[in-house]
């Protein structure tokens, strides 16, 4: 597990006052278990615009089950979850994609057997309107479609630098490249809120710092909203804008990732220090 660092530069501003952004999402009293396991224990959180907020905590706080409530895979028992004033608790994973939630998994969730273009080309599914005949002939209105959906994806392939894999089958991939196709698929719907649940696992240093230059990239250039689950603590204190922090399934703390970091429940959540 790692520690929380004493030192790191930061290469964005954290954010200031809020009290005049826009919130996009809003979680309230969000409570999930699993059988007689509490794994989210009455929850309130707010998402701002534009912001990049980073959940941290120990393996099996909940963060995960958190993002999981927030894109539709799990249901909790009780509370709300709202996008952009909109109740979205009981709404299919489908309908929350169609409204400009996408996520990332920890463990890519790619089709294998089909190439980099063609897994990037599945995020725009739902959004075409051409039915099976004129896909089958391919022709007219059918053809136009395809074009502009092309365009979007054309732009992922640049920005996220993947033009030479793009033929290539993803099951050949090395890891840290599927995770790179993982987030250019989660922007195929060209979010509002993209959710990205450990996109530096298993990765060696450069690609990390590879990935963390999409990330803020993503948000900056694209201006989308971004909540990141991340173990890398040294990267989420340079990247992020807020950090929250979960353990047992409740928020112990919020602020600013120099606040956060030199908070005593955040210290004795990692670390086990008696108090």
């Amino acid at each position: 597990m790692n520690s929380i660092p004493q030192d790191s530069g930061s290469i964005m501003s954290s954010r200031g006052d809020q009290s005049n952004e826009k919130i996009i999402l809003s979680v309230r009293d969000l409570s999930l278990a699993f059988g007689g396991v509490n794994v989210l224990n009455h929850v309130y959180m707010n998402i701002f615009e534009g912001e990049l907020l980073a959940l941290i905590g120990p393996n099996g706080a909940g963060k995960t089950s958190f993002i999981n409530c927030i894109s539709g895979f799990y249901h909790p028992q009780s509370g709300e979850i709202l996008f952009y004033g909109q109740n979205i608790t009981i709404q299919r994973p489908v309908k929350r994609f169609k409204l400009g939630i996408s996520r990332t998994f920890q463990n890519t969730e790619l089709y294998n057997g089909l190439s980099v273009l063609d897994n990037l080309m599945s995020a725009r599914h739902s959004m075409m309107s051409y039915g099976v005949i004129a896909a089958g002939f391919y022709f007219g209105g059918a053809r136009q479609e395809e074009i502009k959906h092309r365009y979007v994806i054309e732009d992922i392939i640049n920005l996220l630098e993947i033009e030479s894999i793009r033929k290539r089958m993803v099951g050949t991939l090395p890891a840290g490249l599927r995770k790179r196709v993982d987030l250019g698929r989660a922007l195929g719907c060209k979010p509002k809120l993209l959710l990205l649940d450990e996109p530096t696992a298993g990765m060696n240093t450069e690609e990390k710092e590879d990935m963390a230059r999409f990330i803020l990239d993503i948000k900056e250039l694209w201006d989308i909203t971004i909540i990141i689950i991340e173990h890398d603590m040294e990267l989420v204190m340079d990247i992020s804008d807020r950090v929250i922090v979960f353990d047992f399934g409740q928020k112990i703390a919020e602020g600013k990732p120099e606040e956060v970091k030199n908070d005593p429940k955040v210290i004795r959540a990692y670390l086990g220090v008696e108090e």
